[in-house]
């Protein structure tokens, strides 16, 4: 994979002059045309890793590569083969959809005649060829979020970052901007590397997966592979108020590897099958005098790989 990787991080690390350690030495390689996201609670290490793969950042150690061009000896490459959406819009509110991508192609210095082709290409393709000439302060959140991927897509780069793309949209237009995003990825080919807080989404949308802890990987794979890793099938008890003694009960019933997890006033206990006699056992435990409200068995998510392996609420173990 490391041959062909469009990306590849090489024991990267970073430490600020404050003395915080946002990477502790990652690795990871992304494949011509994959979407790869980086998962992990705020602080461990994604946007440090985005800043470096985008030349804003300068690693403290080891390597990291855009398209064969070094982050740190060759950042004017590196820049030339990238589009970059990021938390914050970059827009010029002053401007129209169409004003805002003809100075970006000024600024990419794109010959004049294609630059019209792409731009009117690229408003078509987004949904906003009748508002191109509207101000931008007039868009809504999703149309602005279309334009700015409209940007990043104006010089055909061959990566596609993408930093909380979805971050404050509803769920329709959240879904709406992934199935552009999908169409994009095969009419162009480009090859995205995404952060996301929203983890369905990262479940439904990536080939691969990397969960960013503590400026470690702690785990990377399709999703479906992680999840599986962790146990396909997830029991979920909800207590009425202290969850403890719910989670000791589920974790000495012995029919999973891993401690229960417990959010507020849920546990959840993933596991690889159900045991024959599970409804039992679900039955016993709410008559035990535990305060266990309800008992749901279910299939584990991403989310649930994403908590186990970050702790972010603390496992019961």
């Amino acid at each position: 994979m490391r041959e062909r990787a469009v990306v590849a991080v090489d024991d990267l690390q970073k430490v600020y002059a404050n003395g915080v350690e946002a990477l502790a030495g990652i690795t990871f390689h992304v494949e011509p045309g994959e979407v790869f996201g980086l998962l992990g609670p705020n602080g461990a290490g994604k946007s440090t890793t985005i800043g470096v793969l985008t030349t804003t950042v300068t690693p403290t150690a080891g390597s990291a590569r855009v398209c064969g061009h070094d982050v740190a000896d060759d950042p004017i490459g590196v820049r030339r083969s990238i589009g970059v959406t990021f938390q914050q819009s970059v827009l010029d509110q002053d401007f129209s959809g169409f004003e805002n991508l003809r100075l970006h192609a000024r600024l990419w210095r794109m010959p004049p005649a294609e630059a019209s082709a792409r731009i009117a290409y690229l408003l078509d393709r987004m949904g906003l060829a009748a508002r191109a000439n509207d101000g931008v302060r007039t868009y809504s959140g999703g149309m602005r979020r279309r334009l700015e991927i409209a940007r990043a897509l104006l010089a055909a780069p061959q990566v596609l970052f993408l930093d909380e793309p979805t971050l404050g949209l509803d769920p329709a237009v959240r879904r709406e901007l992934w199935s552009l995003i999908a169409s994009l990825r095969r009419e162009e080919g480009v090859t995205t590397l995404l952060t996301t807080h929203y983890l369905e989404e990262a479940e439904g949308v990536c080939d691969r997966v990397a969960v960013i802890h503590e400026g470690r990987i702690a785990a990377i794979g399709p999703p479906g592979v992680l999840i599986e890793e962790l146990g396909g099938v997830t029991i979920e008890v909800r207590a009425i108020r202290d969850a403890g003694p719910a989670a000791d009960a589920l974790r000495d019933l012995g029919i999973a590897s891993r401690p229960p997890l417990v959010a507020g006033e849920t546990v959840a206990l993933p596991m690889g099958e159900s045991p024959p006699d599970l409804a039992r056992m679900l039955a016993d435990l709410q008559a035990d005098g535990l305060g266990v409200a309800a008992t749901t068995v279910r299939a584990t998510t991403l989310s649930d790989v994403y908590l186990h392996l970050t702790a972010a609420t603390g496992a019961h173990a």
